[in-house]
């Protein structure tokens, strides 16, 4: 079961587009969407929200036809952007009663308790929020209509460290019931490390992978080695390569082929996330 079905969307501009994506983001579970700036993360977003429309291409969010059912599928799901929408010169009180009739199943209790928790009071004007505060607050909007699909895009990017491990355990707390989904769309890659089940890796417009977090850091393996290790056939095999003066750091997307080509020549590391968008990014090499 799928909470979310992109086949086929393109979206193009000027100078950049997204080309061609089918992905699935899997009930039950949250899926990490990385890649580097630019690279398509939040126009993906846009689009599965409706912000914005794909030039081709379909979109079927909780079993249903974007943008048809947009009105039925935006009951069910609740967006946290480090973007703020909300009226800047209103207090969480009165923008609460502006969204509030809204959805269906606005419950005013888990409300409240959430800006308790989050240390917000409703007599704040949003401009006095800062960035954390305005995250706070949206995730204390989208969590209180008893959402389905959670669509966080960069949601920890203004949060101080203690509030940021809240929030992670808050999000795996908030799937144990295996109904609800998270897609969360970040360029920290290390809330992903601890709390994504899938990954899905988007560069220069194209998915590159969409698997579970744990196959894609088996696969992929960081080689480190003397320079006299590269030639042109053993650079053919990697995604990105960093030199230095005594030796190299490389990203190669096949771990066994790695280990019997370079054996006991070189180091086998287990890569991060991180290293994958950086040596994919400095290779500029799509990959297979």
């Amino acid at each position: 079961m799928n909470a979310i079905e992109l086949r086929n969307l393109s979206k193009v501009y000027p100078l950049f587009k997204v080309d061609n994506i089918s992905l699935d983001v899997k009930q039950g579970y949250i899926t990490g969407l990385i890649g580097p700036n630019g690279a398509g993360k939040s126009t993906l977003i846009k689009m599965i929200i409706g912000l914005i429309h794909p030039d081709s291409g379909t979109i079927r969010t909780l079993g249903h036809e974007m943008p048809a059912q947009e009105v039925n599928i935006k009951q069910r799901i609740g967006v946290v952007s480090d973007e703020c929408f909300y009226y800047e010169h209103l207090t969480i009180r009165e923008m609460k009663k502006m969204i509030a009739p809204f959805y269906k199943k606005w419950d005013e209790q888990q409300f409240n308790g959430y800006l308790e928790q989050f240390e917000l009071s409703p007599k704040k004007k949003i401009a006095d929020l800062s960035k954390g505060m305005k995250i706070k607050f949206s995730l204390a909007i989208a969590m209180s209509h008893d959402a389905d699909l959670l669509i966080m895009d960069e949601p920890t990017s203004g949060l101080d460290p203690v509030f940021r491990r809240e929030l992670l355990d808050l999000l795996s707390d908030l799937i144990q019931d295996e109904t609800r989904s998270i897609i969360f769309s970040t360029h920290i890659t290390t809330d992903l490390e601890r709390i994504a089940d899938y990954i899905a890796f988007v560069n220069q417009g194209k998915l590159v992978f969409n698997e579970t977090k744990d196959d894609v850091l088996e696969r992929y393996t960081i080689v480190k080695g003397d320079r006299e290790l590269l030639d042109g056939d053993t650079r053919n095999q990697f995604i990105g390569i960093r030199e230095t003066a005594v030796g190299f750091e490389a990203l190669a997307d096949n771990r066994e082929e790695a280990a019997r080509l370079f054996g006991s020549f070189a180091l086998l590391q287990r890569p991060t996330l991180e290293d994958l968008i950086y040596f994919t990014a400095k290779g500029g090499r799509k990959h297979a």
